[in-house]
């Protein structure tokens, strides 16, 4: 696709970079049959190869515009698209450059400008929504049962000590910290089992995600250099890995080095730590001794595959090849490579939108009638758990569960 920057965008790096992605695109729109908003709303604009027309333009000096901010609001950044595309066109980083640009350009109105500030200023910090979550339990009677159903279990789940001269760190993230405290201290167990400790790092926190995701760049970047500073001197030490539990997380970790390669005190540091970061699917493929978290009886397991695990991550079918090493029936799930509608905050942002594809979702992951639904990502275990008929798992709390029960 020919494109011809603006003088503005000359000497701007993240511009040439967007140049050379959309310059990849062969216009082929292979991209519209794996993208679930084109499939629900129709429309071309509301397609990858239509975003990238309108961020083109952008680029070629075009003024922002309300129209292309709600065309590229509606995306879910869930990167099917790059699964599907023959040329590579690394669309998920071109969407973050074109929403920045618009958001520089266009104004919001006040009622989104509120929200999405309430949002960046209230997820990423445990700290914050933590006494709300103990107010919920403590009036849940009164409380709607969608709500109801996302609180954490009472009890602080234990850890196990430290005992091992194996070591990595792992994510403790922002929202899963406080909503499902549960996942981490499973992933500890089952690692504790195999003989490695997973330790937290106490000045680590949410991975910027969100943020970045909603045009506020910087403030993502600072999340992320945090985190670099939190971990550096376990990295010095010869920590063994990074291991992430939520994929959404995983996957901007594993950014880290991209979004701060100009960045001259954290660029080299940056790339350490992607290199580092690896999702506990990842971690326990090459490990031995995986027969003790076996089940203790037949279940049939509906995986649900996270966006960001299968297209983003690009480790589709590596959580189902190990739960059915282990012995688990794995029930079939129509449209696996399709969204779950939550992708961070836009079942906030668009939740018309995400409530359609949350639909046809649990429809697919109960057509086969499983014992559980298991997932990967905290924002898909948080959107899926209130309306599924079926309990709504992470997947490391079925090996934990083998564990305690063996």
């Amino acid at each position: 696709m020919y494109l011809e920057l603006a003088s503005k965008f000359k000497n701007h790096p993240q511009a040439y970079d967007a140049a050379q992605i959309i310059r990849s695109c062969v216009h082929c729109g292979f991209c519209n049959a794996t993208c679930p908003t084109f499939r629900v709303l129709g429309d071309e604009l509301d397609g990858p190869r239509g975003r990238i027309y309108q961020i083109k333009s952008l680029l070629e000096g075009q003024k922002a515009t309300v129209h292309i901010q709600n065309h590229l609001d509606r995306c879910l950044t869930c990167r099917g698209c790059e699964t599907t595309c023959p040329a590579g066109v690394r669309f998920g980083r071109l969407l973050d450059l074109g929403r920045h640009i618009v958001e520089a350009q266009v104004k919001r109105p006040w009622r989104q400008r509120l929200l999405r500030w309430g949002l960046r200023h209230f997820v990423p910090y445990p700290g914050r929504i933590a006494p709300w979550v103990r107010l919920a339990r403590f009036v849940r009677l009164g409380l709607p049962k969608a709500w109801v159903s996302r609180l954490p279990p009472p009890n602080q789940p234990i850890w196990p000590a430290p005992a091992h001269s194996r070591r990595m760190l792992v994510l403790d993230g922002c929202v899963q910290a406080v909503l499902a405290p549960q996942i981490n201290a499973a992933a500890a167990k089952v690692l504790d089992g195999l003989g490695i400790s997973l330790l937290p790092a106490p000045k680590a926190g949410c991975c910027g995600a969100l943020s970045y995701h909603l045009g506020a760049q910087e403030d993502g970047l600072i999340f992320a250099k945090r985190n670099i500073d939190a971990w550096w001197p376990y990295v010095e030490q010869g920590i063994e890995a990074i291991v992430t539990t939520a994929s959404g997380c995983g996957l901007m970790v594993k950014e880290y080095g991209q979004l701060l390669t100009d960045d001259p005190r954290y660029a080299e540091k940056a790339s350490v730590v992607s290199a580092l970061v690896k999702d506990i699917c990842e971690v326990l493929a090459g490990l031995p001794k995986l027969e003790q978290f076996r089940p203790q009886q037949s279940l049939k397991i509906a995986f649900q595959s996270p966006c960001t695990l299968q297209h983003g991550l690009r480790l589709a079918g590596r959580v189902e090849e190990l739960l059915q090493r282990l012995g688990y029936e794995l029930a079939p799930v129509p449209d696996a490579h399709l969204c779950c509608g939550s992708a961070g905050a836009y079942s906030i942002l668009e939740s018309k939108i995400a409530a359609e594809l949350r639909r046809a979702k649990i429809a697919a992951l109960e057509s086969s009638h499983p014992d559980l639904i298991a997932t990967a990502n905290i924002g898909c275990f948080l959107y899926l758990k209130p309306v599924a008929t079926r309990p709504v798992i992470h997947w490391i709390e079925l090996l934990a569960a083998g564990k305690a029960a063996g």
